[in-house]
């Protein structure tokens, strides 16, 4: 590491300078490695590190020197030096400590006008209960991975964990946290034995809940925007005689459930492809619960994907509302009376939460049971937003 840190600096330095954003920086890091087969597997990992690590503290660092910015950022990200501590001089190593708010003030000395607060520039438009500096200087760290144990699991899972050696915390009876880059994809059935749900995700559940009722009536459920299906398979798990109905735009999408669903079990289930956003040409039914996971910003996940905090533009979130309200409002027909419709965002946007709930109240078709910002960000999770409705008689 001592005589390749200068060098893993310049490549990533290299790297960020082609990135435009167009693909998950992911994505892009596995084409530009493959193209740039020199790298071995450590070379990778630390260009890598380099690059998001200067996607997460950027926008804070003023300088235009994408160089010094990386510098300044892993200067902030990381607790110890350690070897990362050769990219910089004694002055910045004998300042490098645990103590964020203190390096913060270091870094503006050196730079002024640097600032946390710049970490995320969308403040202004933050749902209401986000603590901006706060939820801003969460996206420094990697979130944790989260597990949901699906049910009649837990054993096994825990035996299987331990064996391995893979540390864990358990945050509730079913969900495990994680570090990020558990391989657990060898110890453990994923789909089977356990899903990878995050924190807030599973926190969901608490609201689907209070759509269940303990009769042996077959409860009819739609999942209209079904995507990875965390959401079908939570429900599916919760509810005792469910008919399950799952659709989306793409036909991809739902023959990947298809493979998913065997895993987890799910295998008397309806599907179908709707663009819920134009005509719908949804089966003549109705359903006493339709999940709505909402097409959105994401906002609440980009501490995974940090690189959104320099692509993304404010004119994209009216862009998501506006959609929004139309694949809410052409779904709603579709909810039994006495129903229930949950709404749920992986945004921190007032425009894709509570605008989208005041939006569904003036339909005077729903009344809201309760609608809750999951603050993950406090705990190294993704932050989310939920809605439960009632559709009323009249």
């Amino acid at each position: 590491m001592i005589k390749y840190a200068q060098q893993y600096l310049r490549s990533a330095v290299a790297v960020i300078a082609q990135y435009d954003g167009v693909l998950p920086l992911s994505a892009f890091l596995k084409q530009y490695f493959k193209a740039n087969p020199k790298f071995g597997s450590k070379d990778r990992k630390n260009i890598s590190h380099l690059c998001y690590t200067f996607f997460r503290a950027g926008n804070g660092v003023n300088t235009s020197s994408v160089e010094e910015k990386i510098k300044a950022s892993v200067f902030i990200c990381e607790t110890n030096a350690d070897d990362w501590g050769l990219l910089v001089d004694e002055q910045w190593r004998n300042n490098w400590n645990a103590d964020i708010e203190a390096k913060w003030r270091f870094v503006a000395s050196v730079f002024p006008g640097s600032d946390p607060a710049n970490l995320f520039p969308w403040n202004q438009e933050l749902s209401s209960g986000i603590d901006a500096v706060p939820f801003a200087v969460s996206h420094l760290v990697q979130p944790d991975l989260f597990l949901r144990i699906r049910p009649e699991r837990s054993r096994k899972v825990f035996e299987k964990l331990s064996a391995a050696k893979i540390p864990f915390r358990q945050v509730s009876g079913n969900c495990l946290a994680l570090p990020n880059a558990s391989k657990i994809d060898e110890v453990l059935n994923i789909d089977t034995e356990v899903v990878i749900q995050d924190l807030s995700s599973q926190r969901v559940g608490d609201v689907l809940k209070l759509c269940i009722d303990d009769s042996k009536l077959t409860k009819t459920v739609w999942d209209c925007c079904a995507a990875s299906g965390g959401k079908s398979i939570l429900a599916f798990d919760l509810i005792k005689n469910i008919q399950l109905t799952v659709s989306d735009v793409r036909a991809s999408i739902l023959r990947n459930l298809q493979d998913r669903f065997e895993r987890a079990g799910i295998k008397n289930y309806h599907s179908f492809v709707a663009d819920l956003a134009g005509e719908l040409k949804v089966p003549p039914t109705s359903y006493r619960i339709v999940i709505c996971d909402a097409p959105c910003s994401g906002s609440g996940t980009w501490g995974r994907t940090p690189e959104q905090l320099h692509f993304f533009t404010k004119d994209k979130i009216d862009s998501y509302s506006a959609l929004q309200k139309k694949i809410t409002t052409n779904v709603i027909p579709y909810i039994e009376e006495n129903g229930y419709f949950l709404y749920i965002t992986c945004s921190v946007f007032k425009k894709e939460n509570e605008e989208i709930v005041s939006h569904l109240l003036e339909s005077k078709k729903l009344e809201l049971v309760r609608s809750e910002l999951l603050k993950g960000y406090e705990e190294k999770a993704d932050s989310m937003f939920v809605a439960l409705f009632r559709r009323s008689n009249a």
